[in-house]
């Protein structure tokens, strides 16, 4: 039995402003409902922001972030037999990445009382100096993977 194509990777162009491509996945994962300009409009003042506290290149902050909070392991359930195991697994880059970045809008978006980009911005800044809920949560994923990293073996 012959096995169905994957699906083609679409290809991201780079943003207008900062040409870059996380950036422009980033843009897009902070979109609600379609509306690209909103996106947009919070990460760019986010990245001001960042500009304005740090007295660096939002870039190189944005970018290390991403870095900080990108974990190399997960925890994936596995049936065998009667049981569920959670099975340690590494992580591609690209879901990586991806991941990291779904964390760090989760926790600006749990925050309250300030404008998205303000808490974007916060996010950002602690997750380039390692800290922040962000990281946290990288550490929480490793710290679950290695406990059960007695379950490695059941991996396909």
């Amino acid at each position: 039995m012959a096995r169905r194509n994957r699906k083609q990777k679409k290809e991201i162009l780079p943003d207008p402003i900062y040409n870059n491509v996380e950036v422009a996945r980033f843009i897009t994962q902070i979109m609600r409902c379609g509306k690209k300009t909103i996106a947009r409009k919070i990460v760019y003042g986010a990245l001001d922001i960042i500009k304005e506290k740090t007295k660096k290149e939002p870039l190189e902050v944005f970018q290390k972030a991403i870095e900080n909070t990108t974990p190399l392991l997960e925890i994936k359930p596995k049936r065998v037999g009667g049981a569920t195991y959670q099975v340690p697994r590494e992580v591609r880059a690209d879901r990586g990445t991806a991941l990291s970045m779904r964390w760090i809008i989760q926790v600006a978006k749990s925050k309250k009382g300030k404008p998205m980009r303000e808490k974007l911005a916060e996010e950002i800044i602690l997750a380039s100096n390692k800290e922040g809920s962000a990281v946290k949560k990288k550490e929480d994923t490793h710290r679950m993977a290695e406990a059960n990293r007695a379950f490695a073996h059941f991996a396909w």
